[in-house]
């Protein structure tokens, strides 16, 4: 698959009093490795590679975005999904492994949100690199109430890549009524801003 062009080049200047904006294509990614260790951690395997210290933020107006995300796959449940099937909602997804200390503090935040947004708003998580047992503990420890998946074959990051950069676990997307990236946050998200991003989409 093609990689997609970045269209999040640009800081957006639609702010929020919320948001933390000024992610510009080229900025260097913070990676670290951490000796936190849980059982979740240690049933994953290692905890390299995720992206440390907050979520940082951007934006694309409504007349930059690119065309609708589309992606046919199959929950970690069994049952197959497709990206247009969450349309006309705002979706949101979030890239997410079992052993990301960042993954694992930002999860009640998501859990939060999709049982306050409820059917208005779709979830959805990715996980980049577990096996399912894996990927399962962590759903349940959490008590995740959507929609995830595998990323197997790396079909979403592939998807993503002219969203995201490369390695930006976690991250999440917040996809318009369209299906098209609105926002993004690279690193931890916090409850206030993702909530913030989500009802801008909804505004539109």
């Amino acid at each position: 698959m093609n990689a997609r062009p970045n269209r999040f080049d640009r800081t957006n200047p639609m702010n929020r009093r919320t948001l933390l904006t000024g992610l510009v294509a080229g900025t260097a990614v913070v990676l670290s490795a951490c000796s936190e260790n849980d059982e979740l951690a240690d049933q994953a395997g290692s905890d390299q590679g995720y992206v440390s210290g907050s979520g940082v933020v951007s934006q694309v107006a409504k007349d930059k975005r690119g065309e609708p995300l589309e992606l046919n796959f199959e929950t970690l449940d069994g049952k197959p999904m497709s990206l247009a099937d969450l349309r006309p909602n705002p979706v949101v997804i979030n890239l997410w492994y079992a052993a990301c200390p960042p993954c694992r503090k930002e999860a009640p935040a998501l859990k939060s949100l999709a049982e306050e947004f409820g059917d208005e708003v779709q979830f959805l998580g990715v996980n980049v690199r577990d096996q399912e047992a894996a990927a399962n503990a962590f759903v349940s420890n959490y008590q995740i109430p959507y929609a995830n998946m595998l990323d197997t074959n790396g079909d979403m990051v592939a998807l993503l890549s002219g969203v995201l950069p490369p390695q930006a676990t976690p991250s999440t997307v917040v996809l318009d009524a369209k299906g098209r990236a609105a926002a993004r946050v690279v690193g931890e998200v916090d409850e206030s801003t993702l909530k913030g991003l989500i009802e801008d989409v909804q505004a539109e």
